[in-house]
């Protein structure tokens, strides 16, 4: 903990509490402690118990995904409230971890709305590397009833799934494509030049110029 306050920079803080995060650590630096440490499950835990932000980031760096339990990770993914430990969380944890699918058909219908974009963000990892089995028109049903009028958090990774569904198959590419250019999601997010939108069809059009 104390090798973690000296690492901590209020500028960085600055611009981290614009986006809800809580921590002012530069995330190279961490890594680079995380890579010191190496993995470390019990130090792991005592990290995550601190509450702390920083201390949660490290966590998800040193822990061994597949020692957790499921209602630990469940647990876990309830108290990550700030955007990155969130992220995080679900992606160097959840995702390495023998319950992610169990996990994601939970969270994916749960009522709280940080909680099922997690389910989400599972869901477009599967669209992306395990799509057998999925029912993909049925998503591109539930994206298109409810992605316009959802908070945030649980928009954001609605729209990636669109995005993924859209870029990996070209099947439902045209239906993917409508979806975005009717619902008008993230149309007008400031993007930085020479990255590409988040709105469905031009992230849709862009990757599957590259991959071709």
């Amino acid at each position: 903990m104390a090798e973690l306050a000296a690492l901590e920079d209020p500028k960085a803080r600055k611009v981290n509490e614009k986006h809800g995060d809580d921590h002012g650590v530069n995330l190279s630096k961490l890594r680079a402690l995380a890579k010191q440490l190496k993995t470390q499950q019990e130090l792991a835990q005592q990290l995550w118990a601190t509450g702390d932000s920083a201390a949660r980031l490290l966590a998800t760096l040193i822990c061994r995904p597949k020692a957790f339990e499921r209602d630990e990770l469940d647990a876990m993914l309830r108290e990550a409230r700030t955007p990155k430990v969130h992220d995080w969380l679900v992606n160097y944890v959840v995702k390495k971890s023998p319950h992610a699918e169990e996990l994601r058909l939970a969270w994916t219908s749960d009522p709280d709305p940080v909680v099922a974009s997690a389910g989400w963000a599972l869901t477009t990892e599967r669209v992306a590397k395990k799509p057998d089995g999925l029912d993909l028109d049925g998503l591109l049903d539930v994206i298109e009833a409810e992605m316009k009028d959802a908070p945030d958090r649980l928009q954001w990774a609605m729209n990636s799934c669109l995005a993924q569904i859209g870029i990996d198959h070209a099947e439902h590419r045209a239906r993917a494509l409508d979806i975005g250019e009717r619902l008008e999601v993230l149309k007008d997010y400031p993007t930085p030049p020479n990255c590409t939108s988040p709105f469905a069809p031009i992230w849709i059009n862009e990757m599957v110029r590259r991959k071709s």
